[in-house]
């Protein structure tokens, strides 16, 4: 009986916690509560290095590219040991940088291949209140207790031969999660219950990849929920076509053709049109009306952006001053701004070594964070305006998350809090 009440009060607390936490605090899944890169935050450091604006730094166990993301005071994040055999995650206290867990997910025999560029442990976690939902792409998924680390569900269903190792981040919507499975020998996007792990439906990709050669046919693309024209719809991208579909049931909807494989970066969505990259072998940015069915190739497509597109980072959709914009920050590390209805470029610039990390907005501005160690800030602008660049001994293959007034920057070996110091006194 006093156990069930500790459950409960533990519970309890959990809950208040998120629910008294502010809109700004949280940052539960890739790119951040809405999947736009964007916080509501001010006051955010635009400035720091190895000794300023640093509140904590806590060197990670193993290797991993996932993105940090927070809930209510925990930071998660995955990592692999041992080569691969070894995959876990972590939990960083977000206050004082501790880690208060380090937990096995999966122990894996034999890991498949990867390529060196990536990690056993790229995806990323979401979370909810009292939840973090973990995945290791082929190796499998689970649900942990988010207080005890215990696990509530874990599935070893959503299989597929990556070649380069896992890369798609799986995403919570309602009662399902969600996840893409493109390797080079399957490709089908699938739904899980949340609350069990059980497959809730699955869908085949439809386009024919057998004529191809294998490493033509993969992708690692983390997909997009909209809600658009009265029907909850889920946005992918795989090789060689983008895809619509229903995300209760996992009926396409409509479908586009595109040269690209590999695909990473997340899709956008506003005012009813689809961006999205066609990844490696062929990058450019595409805009969809979103208002078709079957195949739109032909009739839907408003507009596609050639003179460099990101094959790893996901755009970033702005309106400055009432004008819809996207930045790209690109692998050879040039950025772009482009105006989000022509599709004709305003401004262009050289500011890192290349991104894997997409950039993020918030208070005006615009972050950016490179391979090597370089973060620029950039104001978000018709005119091309350098705020700041700063520089860590590693650079960040996962995103940062913002929380509060501080930024969460995952380097290749540590977590950053960049805060600037309280000053004054009450």
């Amino acid at each position: 009986m006093a156990q069930a009440l500790s459950k409960f009060l533990i519970f309890a607390v959990l809950l208040f916690a998120a629910m008294m936490a502010r809109g700004n605090d949280n940052w539960p899944q890739f790119r951040g509560a809405n999947w736009d890169a964007h916080s509501d935050s001010t006051g955010l450091a635009t400035e720091w290095s190895e000794s300023k604006n640093v509140k904590w730094k806590t060197v990670l166990p193993g290797e991993g590219w996932s993105s940090p993301v927070i809930w209510a005071g925990q930071i998660w994040m995955s990592t692999a040991l041992d080569q691969g055999h070894s995959l876990r995650v972590l939990c960083v206290d977000q206050t004082s940088g501790k880690i208060v867990h380090d937990i096995e997910v999966f122990h894996v025999e034999h890991p498949p291949p990867k390529h060196e560029f990536n990690s056993y442990a790229s995806p990323t976690c979401v979370l909810e209140a009292g939840r973090v939902y973990a995945c290791f792409g082929t190796c499998g998924s689970a649900c942990l207790d988010s207080f005890t680390g215990k696990p509530i569900w874990v599935n070893h269903e959503l299989t597929c031969d990556h070649l380069n190792g896992p890369g798609s981040s799986p995403i919570i919507f309602e009662n399902l999660y969600l996840l893409c499975c493109d390797g080079v020998d399957v490709q089908y996007v699938a739904a899980l219950d949340k609350n069990t792990g059980k497959l809730a439906w699955k869908t085949e990709r439809t386009f024919d990849h057998h004529a191809m050669a294998p490493d033509l046919r993969k992708a690692y693309n983390t997909p997009l929920v909209v809600h658009y024209d009265g029907r909850d719809e889920l946005i992918s991208v795989g090789a060689h076509r983008f895809y619509c579909y229903d995300v209760h049931t996992g009926q396409e909807l409509w479908y586009c053709d595109q040269p690209g494989f590999s695909c990473v970066s997340q899709p956008l969505f506003a005012d009813g049109v689809a961006y999205l990259s066609s990844g490696f072998g062929k990058a450019d940015l595409w805009a969809i009306r979103a208002d078709g069915s079957g195949d739109v190739g032909k009739t839907h497509v408003m507009w596609k952006f050639k003179r460099g597109t990101p094959c790893r980072s996901t755009p970033l959709l702005l309106d400055i001053e009432g004008k819809r914009r996207i930045f790209m920050t690109t692998d050879n590390g040039i950025t772009h701004l482009v105006d989000a209805i022509t599709g004709e470029p305003i401004w262009q610039k050289r500011i890192g070594y290349g991104f894997s990390a997409s950039p993020l907005y918030a208070d005006g501005s615009i972050w950016c964070f490179d391979e090597k160690g370089t973060s620029t800030v950039i104001k978000a602008s018709d005119e091309l305006q350098i705020v700041a660049e700063n520089h860590l001994d590693d650079g960040c293959m996962g995103t940062p998350a913002i929380s509060g007034k501080a930024l969460f920057i995952r380097t290749k070996t540590s977590l950053y809090c960049i805060e600037r110091p309280i000053t004054g006194r009450f």
